[in-house]
This record gives C-alpha cells, structure tokens and sequence, in this order.
C-alpha cells in the first residue's frame, strides 16, 4: 500500500499539510467538510504538491518535516 504526503492550498490561501493511502477519497472527504478540522470551511481547495511514500511510518517523516517548513519554504518545494 502506497502512502501520499500532499499540500493543499485553502481558498484563504493558507496551506495544509496531511497524509493518506487514498488521495481521491481524502480529496473528497475534504471537500465534503470532513477532511480535517483545520480545512473544514476552508474549501475549494487546490492540490499543490504530492510525494509518494512506501509506508505509514516515512509518510508520517515527511510530513513532519514538512509541517516545520516555514510558508516560502512550501512554496518553493511545491514549484518544484
């Protein structure tokens, strides 16, 4: 089972950070209003960047890493 660190960009322009084994479902769910509490009003919402992970455990990592990354910084790893 492949795991997926995405960034997702709030029409408030602030951006989430999360992780998932199924990206469209957790997509869905988030605009449903029942992705997470933070994103929760938040929607539409566009996808900025996706990483692919092997397990829970090094998704889990990067998103951590991640999360601690300032704003600019999450920008410039989402423009790749």
């Amino acid at each position: 089972m492949n795991w997926v660190v995405y960034i997702l960009e709030c029409t408030d322009k602030s951006l989430y950070t999360g992780i998932t084994n199924d990206l469209d479902k957790r997509l869905t769910a988030h605009e449903s209003g029942k992705g997470a509490k933070y994103t929760k009003g938040r929607g539409p919402f566009t996808l900025l960047y996706r990483e692919d992970c092997e397990t829970r455990s090094e998704a889990s990592k990067r998103e951590m890493s991640i999360k601690a990354l300032s704003r600019e910084e999450k920008l410039k790893l989402c423009a790749g």
